[in-house]
């Protein structure tokens, strides 16, 4: 049977697994590698280490496949969005990757705000100058590291850093491209007035294609090192959330996904450029051609569950913690957590903010502190569900995929929080699948990418998870009072800002 690879370049690791005509994943890897910080807000990689890995991660693909790499046809794609990647005139890498949970560039946020103007870079981008956009990076090189920007021929976003890597070939896509804050998105095309106002050479922006789009076949270096043959077609590949969309099935109006990883995403498939939500929440062009979607981020969701444990259980595994959560009542007897422990996304687009817990009682445990992280994070992703639900979208089902879709109780908690049904998919390599899915439309097997992301995800519901009434109202009033906190912290947090900065560089 013929076979597609899929490999999704996350934060913590590289996903890679091979799906077989009928859509049905065979073998799946998984290769970690670790975030470089060097101070308080800063996130960076080395970019090899991802080529490394991946390269790892075919070979084991391989050598563990029963068939013969001959009938492996295509391989695509999915990345971790808006990380700075600058290569040379000899296209050498010149830095780390500044990685997009990245948080040091506040003032080159506002040098964008100032100089394009917040109502023509909404016009264009349909999105707010953030933190975590690539040309905020771009500018934070430029001025602080002005060596390193002058000797940059071109950036890269990570996925197409490991393609190139694989293949000698330079391109990106129009999803992740949205992604760098550059792209006029309605045009689709790099916008020269955004660069021409930042006195940034628009030829530093890489060449940008279709993500079904065939670029080449993989080097023989690579082949000689994966095991793979000449019959393996390489194929452009997506920005993750999109790519995690296409996995899970959101193909259509009012279709909505909520993805818990390091960090979580409330995301919702439009399908035409009509929708205008201010910046609230993120509006990006889709790996489906000429459709879009809109997406609420979570900075620190499964990463505030692994904060906690690494601070305070080290000695337990995450397991150990969550299976112990259904003890603790919902609203964990009055306490309340805010994640916002590196700051914020959606809709709160604020570096500074951290986080809080709320109410805390001498009764309250460890497992009292867990619970209320996870209904923390989940409330969070429920203001950006809010946002779309005022635009006027009905949305009674949510396709829950990541980490957080691996618990019961946090799938159960969602349903209830949200107020809709839940679906758990059979699996949760949504980013990958999606990935897999391009290459498949891509080698040919499908007349269009939606037909074929249909018959990749037949039958692939395992579970429905209803709202319990009982809880309801409950969640309802935690809700309201969680939305009070953003505003109360506000200032607090702004003024700990300068001594926080201090205690973490003595």
């Amino acid at each position: 049977m013929k076979h597609t690879i899929g490999v999704d370049i996350g934060t913590s690791s590289v996903k890679l697994i091979l799906v077989n005509q009928g859509g049905e994943i065979v073998q799946e890897v998984s290769k970690g590698y670790s975030v470089i910080q060097h101070q308080s807000g800063y996130s960076e990689q080395n970019p090899d280490i991802w080529v490394e890995k991946t390269i790892e991660g075919l070979s084991e693909l391989v050598n563990n496949f029963d068939g013969s790499s001959q009938d492996i046809y295509g391989i695509s794609f999915s990345g971790q969005m808006h990380g700075l990647i600058l290569i040379d005139k000899d296209y050498q890498v010149l830095r780390n990757a500044i990685l997009w949970n990245d948080t040091r560039t506040t003032k080159e946020c506002k040098e964008i705000e100032e100089r394009v103007g917040n109502e023509r870079l909404l016009s264009i981008t349909q999105n707010k100058a953030q933190e975590g956009f690539t040309l905020a990076k771009l500018l934070w090189v430029r001025k602080h590291e002005p060596s390193i920007f002058s000797q940059s021929k071109l950036f890269m976003l990570p996925k197409d850093y490991v393609r190139y890597k694989l293949t000698g070939q330079i391109h990106t896509d129009y999803s992740d491209a949205a992604g760098t804050l550059m792209l006029d998105i309605n045009k689709k095309k790099w916008s020269e007035e955004i660069c021409d106002a930042l006195n940034i050479d628009i030829d530093i922006c890489p060449s940008i294609i279709e993500s079904h789009s065939y670029v080449g076949k993989l080097k023989h270096k690579i082949m000689n090192e994966t095991g793979l043959s000449i019959n393996t077609s390489v194929f452009t590949g997506g920005a993750d959330n999109a790519c995690s969309a296409i996995g899970a099935g959101i193909l259509e109006k009012n279709n909505t996904m909520v993805s818990i990883g390091t960090s979580g995403v409330i995301l919702t498939h439009e399908e035409n450029k009509g929708e205008n939500f201010q910046g609230e929440v993120h509006y990006f062009n889709h790996c489906i051609q000429d459709e879009f979607y809109s997406m609420g981020v979570t900075l620190a969701a499964g990463y505030s569950l692994n904060w906690f444990r690494e601070t305070f259980a080290q000695d337990k595994k995450l397991n150990e913690l969550l299976d112990k959560v259904d003890k603790v009542p919902a609203g964990s007897n009055g306490l309340l957590f805010t994640p916002y422990i590196v700051g914020e996304r959606s809709p709160h687009i604020n570096a500074n903010i951290r986080g809080s817990f709320i109410g805390i009682d001498s009764n309250h445990t460890a497992t009292h502190f867990v619970r209320s992280i996870m209904e923390g994070v989940t409330f969070s992703l429920k203001e950006s569900l809010e946002i779309f639900k005022k635009s006027g979208k009905k949305i009674d089902t949510v396709i829950s995929v990541g980490g957080g879709a691996k618990s019961k109780t946090w799938l159960q908690m969602q349903a209830n929080i949200f107020n809709t049904k839940v679906i758990k998919l059979r699996d949760e390599q949504g980013a990958a699948k999606g990935a897999a899915i391009l290459a498949a439309y891509g080698v040919g097997w499908f007349h269009s990418l939606k037909d074929c992301a249909r018959s990749f995800g037949y039958l692939n519901v395992e579970k429905i998870y209803y709202p319990e009434q009982d809880k309801l109202e409950i969640y309802n009033q935690l809700f309201t009072i969680y939305k009070d906190i953003y505003p109360v912290t506000f200032k607090l947090n702004n003024n700990l800002k300068d001594l926080r900065n201090d205690v973490f560089s003595s």
